[in-house]
């Protein structure tokens, strides 16, 4: 963890998830990435006159799942509110989002930090619309606007200034983008926007109660680029502050490329933006019984899958906690293990050879070519004989690309495992003959070469000589050389 001397640091984040519908907040728009610009908006997300907004009841139940999650207080009254600026990329010149009443409030996650599991608070979490984008790299003397973005649907995660340090940051964003996937109520990729955070940071004297003025970072790309910007932040806060100056509440953009800090806009208040009830959107209320069907639905979360994999799988906290880093891998595994009937030899070839093949091909597990059922079939080849571990290795690379049934590849492949005993004997026999240096040392001592007899037994078989086998032969027929 940074060392900041007699400094400490706070730390609250703010982070915008897109979620995962497939039309906008408050209209049928539809929320594809990537589609051509200006392509998917109407009269609705343009603000025209005359038109009302609708909501999307589905952006309710993913912010009412986040926040169940997260152990918050679900509000059993809420509504919307117009928040007001002008930026070119909003052209109704306010942005529809919660204020005084959001959905959920007072919630809580862990984190494992350096020094062991911390608490974070979460303050609230609210829905609201995303604006537009500003195209500056489109035209050299232009800038372009977008408005596909108007209007799809986001969910505000604002954190207590419980953060302390930017690698715990970090992990915090970690925890939360893998809550949000095992949800499934967001994709989370930052770089379609998808994921967005802002940080609120200040330094104060270790022991103090009183916390510094605050600065907002904006623009940063990548949790590493969270963690970056706030330490250059707070490096400049403690500098600034250490030679007499003063820090001064305001909103900086981070510059990834130079790794510095640029001021954009003195800090904004909540008055700033002239905050009042949305006229078009009447007030809601969220009975009970709704929120208890979601918690219902809710999926197992990571936490307790964790806790799950090591009392019924034995699993060390290690290979559980990479196990269940994405709902997905988990999902594959557990299928894995409970097919095999061998949870720990599942955990290697996920964690091995499964992950090698995804960070390849730089794909996600649903992806994956090969499914449980066949990878199993392989295991169940390795397990009984027919195929070394080595050989079952080509054969798995081959599945990869290949369909074709396991056996058929293994015979194609030529990598049966032999396990005839005379045939063994045979290979075994031929290479005590071809070395006689190599026997003689042997049988005056030096029993370090069996491993060197092992290894050119399964040269000469070109890997497909039984292992188990090779050894016994090795034992009966150097025996009786000597």
């Amino acid at each position: 963890m940074t060392d900041n001397g007699n400094w400490e640091t706070v730390i609250g984040l703010e982070v915008h998830a897109q979620l995962s519908t497939e039309t906008k907040i408050f209209c049928g728009c539809k929320t594809k990435f990537g589609a051509p610009p200006n392509s998917q908006v109407c009269p609705v997300c343009l603000g025209m006159p005359g038109v009302l907004p609708v909501f999307n009841q589905e952006c309710l139940n993913y912010a009412i799942k986040v926040g169940l999650a997260m152990n918050c207080n679900i509000a059993s009254n809420s509504r919307f509110a117009r928040k007001n600026y002008f930026y070119p990329d909003l052209p109704k010149g306010y942005q529809i989002s919660q204020f005084e009443e959001p959905i959920c409030e007072g919630g809580k996650i862990s984190v494992e930090t350096d020094d062991g599991a911390k608490t974070i608070g979460i303050t609230r979490i609210h829905l609201e619309e995303d604006a537009g984008k500003s195209l500056h790299d489109k035209s050299k003397s232009d800038t372009k606007v977008d408005l596909n973005r108007c209007g799809v649907p986001l969910i505000e995660i604002v954190s207590e200034p419980d953060i302390r340090s930017p690698e715990d940051a970090y992990k915090y964003l970690v925890k939360l983008k893998q809550i949000l996937r095992y949800l499934d109520v967001s994709d989370c990729n930052m770089e379609e926007g998808s994921l967005r955070c802002d940080a609120n940071v200040s330094i104060m004297k270790k022991g103090s109660k009183e916390f510094g003025t605050k600065t907002e970072l904006k623009n940063m790309n990548s949790f590493r680029g969270v963690e970056k910007a706030l330490n250059a932040e707070i490096k400049r806060q403690i500098a600034l502050v250490e030679s007499g100056g003063e820090v001064i509440q305001s909103t900086n953009l981070w510059n990834e490329k130079t790794g510095e800090i640029v001021p954009m806009r003195s800090k904004e208040q909540s008055d700033d933006y002239r905050y009042f009830p949305e006229p078009d959107l009447v007030p809601f209320t969220i009975e009970e019984n709704y929120i208890g069907n979601i918690r219902n639905e809710l999926p197992e979360l990571p936490e307790e899958r964790n806790k799950r994999f090591m009392n019924d799988f034995g699993l060390s906290a290690t290979h559980a906690g990479a196990l269940t880093a994405s709902r997905r891998t988990a999902d594959y595994y557990e299928e894995l293990a409970e097919l095999s009937n061998d949870p720990k030899n599942a955990a290697s070839w996920v964690m091995g050879h499964v992950n090698r093949v995804l960070n390849e091909q730089e794909i996600e597990i649903e992806e994956f070519s090969i499914t449980p059922k066949r990878l199993v079939q392989l295991m169940d080849k390795v397990s009984t004989g027919a195929v070394s571990i080595s050989a079952a290795r080509i054969v798995f690379d081959e599945m990869v690309s290949d369909s074709s049934e396991v056996d058929s590849l293994i015979e194609r492949l030529g990598v049966e495992q032999v396990s005839d005993d005379s045939e063994i004997d045979k290979i075994v026999q031929g290479i005590i003959d071809s070395n006689p240096d190599e026997s003689e040392r042997y049988k005056n001592g030096e029993t370090k070469l069996k491993g060197w007899f092992v290894g050119q037994v399964m040269k000469s078989s070109k890997g497909k000589a039984n292992p188990q086998m090779v050894n016994e032969a090795l034992d009966r027929l150097l025996e009786i050389e000597s």
